[in-house]
């Protein structure tokens, strides 16, 4: 707990609470308020890709180990067993690629509750390694959240959006879960997702479109959904998927990148973070409802003109490269020979012929079949990709998603970390899983493309770099949901006085160009930058935050990210708030943990807040700095 001052903050934001409700709500001053009792709202959590414990639903006799799978025992992520049978634990890992079920010995369902999203290998070793959103939910407890106002809704990562679905009706109870929440709390829920959680919902939102009649839909969307935090969303896709596929990533388990690749390719979730084309769409499935199409009709993928007059499909370099065995006559596949008459880079007799794939060529399959002839895997995967994706009848979720009707959304993601963006393949000369082999790699280093070995890359380089698992290029695509004016402000992420707080307002948002602030940094500080709607649609809000060096996995454990969340919900809670989002003037910190001792003036620093009050049990000066029991109106400067 964060001391007496938590106890005072908790108790005023209630009595806010119980005022705003008196009050009838909030001022409604600006686009996106709710009106109603704020202390009504839920939370609801949608987990990442492998950020879901798996249990086994089975018996499973494991020879040569003493460790076997009994229902209920813990599957993801059970590192003993993964160590002591793994071919056991493979089995209950592994989906079959074409009909996603599962291995005839054994099975595993996906665990429910906070619990199976907060530690995914509880332990006292393991626990903190495989943390994900436990300090998430501490800091909902010490500031006074109620038990059943955090809601997770864990899934199947493993499985293709459409199975989800069929096999766990998981956005009927998606659905079932937002309506309880209004019925239980009275009021609409906040959503957080996190990484591939927000293609999950994606997919939810257009899946609702087909299943409650068109002119309820706004309406069920505002009574239900009050803000949507998209953290570190691959909203265009990720690059590190094309890795895992050809030849393995393995989350730093002790297995094999071939064991690893074998895993990945069975999940009809593969393909779901693939790169994509932002000029790449499909015909929407929404409007082919309404004029009495099939849902089982393909979708025609269609690319603008913006799509062959850019280069890389506007990614910054091409996503793959890679080395094949020279073609001999007509042994080669007939779509290969189209693709390397383009994009062959030698073609000396007896040399490999190298082929170059950009984001379109990933997502429409064209990179599959011109390497059907050499990998077995290509033939699964454009199974999935044509019947689990082009052919959805809900969504092809390889295509741009446009701002979600929504009252309030905040993107939030880290940049400037090395973060990679383009591979180099060849054949490894093994045999199958182990085949292919990456001999480069192409990253992005704020602003920069460098090749592993560090050598200078051209390309399309954006403004800054992504963070470390999704680039840049996809994550900023949320810039395009802003209005048409910005208003954009880049302060310190640490505790600040406002001294360092810099301010552009209504800067012109232009189609298909990124915002850039012309503004300074302190290269010993990071920053967090807001973008803002100045000008927005009647009743929305958006925003997006730019969080530096803030890592894909780590960003929903930043005491940042938390701060920031808290502060614009206390904002909005208050019925007297002047305008649309919190300030940035200052930060001061919420808790005796955002205290600390000043080496260098020999005082706690923050004076102003902080003082030193040792307490038994303190081990250090740091500790012993605790927030003022006289800060209890410290939120009031944040209204």
């Amino acid at each position: 707990m964060g001391g007496r001052l938590i106890v005072l903050l908790t108790a005023s934001f209630l009595l806010l609470l119980q005022t705003t409700a008196e009050n009838g709500g909030s001022s409604g001053r600006d686009g996106g308020d709710f009106i109603g009792n704020y202390g009504k709202l839920s939370g609801i959590i949608i987990p990442g890709f492998a950020s879901t414990q798996l249990r086994a639903w089975s018996i499973l006799d494991c020879p040569f180990s003493p460790l076997d799978f009994n229902p209920l025992d813990l599957v993801w992520l059970d590192s003993t067993k993964l160590l002591s049978a793994v071919n056991c634990w493979l089995k209950c890992m592994l989906l079959d690629p074409y009909d996603q079920t599962d291995h005839p010995q054994c099975k595993s369902r996906p665990d429910s509750g906070l619990s199976a999203i907060t530690e995914i290998d509880p332990g006292y070793i393991t626990g903190p390694l495989s943390s994900v959103w436990k300090d998430w939910v501490k800091w909902c407890i010490e500031f006074g959240i109620e038990a059943n106002a955090i809601i997770a809704v864990p899934y199947d990562w493993r499985l293709s959006p459409s199975k989800l679905e069929e096999r766990d009706l998981y956005f009927h109870k998606l659905k079932l879960t937002f309506e309880t929440a209004l019925k239980l709390r009275g009021g609409p829920c906040i959503v957080f997702a996190h990484s591939m959680g927000n293609n999950v919902f994606r997919y939810f939102l257009e899946w609702l479109k087909l299943e409650i009649a068109p002119k309820q839909y706004i309406a069920w969307l505002d009574e239900h959904i009050h803000a949507f935090f998209a953290v570190g969303a691959p909203l265009l896709g990720s690059i590190e998927t094309i890795k895992a596929t050809l030849s393995g990533y393995t989350f730093g388990l002790p297995v094999s990148e071939g064991t690893a690749r074998l895993m990945f390719n069975s999940f009809g979730s593969s393909i779901w973070m693939m790169p994509f084309s932002k000029h790449c769409r499909t015909e929407n499935a929404y409007s082919k409802h309404l004029s009495g199409g099939s849902k089982k009709a393909q979708f025609a993928y269609v690319c603008d003109e913006h799509e062959f007059q850019s280069n890389f499909s506007g990614w910054p370099t091409n996503i793959v490269n890679i080395e094949i065995p020279t073609i001999r006559g007509n042994e080669a596949h007939p779509s290969l020979l189209e693709v390397a008459q383009a994009n062959k880079t030698d073609t000396e007799c007896g040399y490999p012929t190298q082929l170059s794939f950009s984001a379109r060529e990933v997502s429409d399959g064209t990179f599959f079949k011109a390497i059907a002839d050499y990998d077995p895997d290509s033939k699964r995967l454009m199974y999935q990709l044509d019947k689990s994706y082009h052919g959805d009848p809900v969504l092809n979720p390889l295509t741009p998603w446009d701002r979600p009707p929504l009252k309030n959304i905040f993107c939030i993601y880290g940049i400037d970390s090395k973060t990679e963006v383009g591979y180099y393949f060849a054949p490894s000369g093994k045999p199958y899983p182990d085949n292919w082999i990456v001999t480069d790699v192409i990253y992005e280093i704020e602003g920069s493309l460098y090749s592993r070995s560090g050598n200078l890359v051209e390309g399309n380089p954006g403004a800054a770099s992504g963070d470390e698992t999704v680039p840049y290029h996809s994550l900023s695509w949320c810039k395009s949901w802003l209005g048409s004016k910005v208003n954009i402000t880049r302060a310190p992420q640490s505790e600040h006085d406002g001294s360092d707080v810099q301010v552009q307002l209504n800067v012109e948002r232009e189609p298909e160009m990124d915002i850039i602030p012309d503004m300074k940094r302190s290269p010993r500080v990071k920053y967090i930058t807001y973008y803002e709607d100045s000008e927005s649609l009647p009743g929305k809000r958006t925003a997006v935050w730019e969080l530096d060096k803030a890592n894909h996995r780590n960003i929903v454990r930043s005491s940042v990210l938390m701060r920031e969340l808290w502060l614009e919900m206390w904002h909005d809670t208050h019925p007297d708030k002047t305008s649309k989002f919190v300030t940035k003037a200052t930060r001061g910190p919420l808790r005796d943990e955002d205290c600390y001792w000043d080496y260098g003036k020999a005082r706690c620093a923050l004076p102003e807040t902080c003082e030193y009050r040792y307490l038994f049990g303190d081990v250090h000066l740091g500790q012993s700095c605790r927030l003022k029991n006289s800060s209890a109106d410290l939120l009031l400067h944040y209204v």
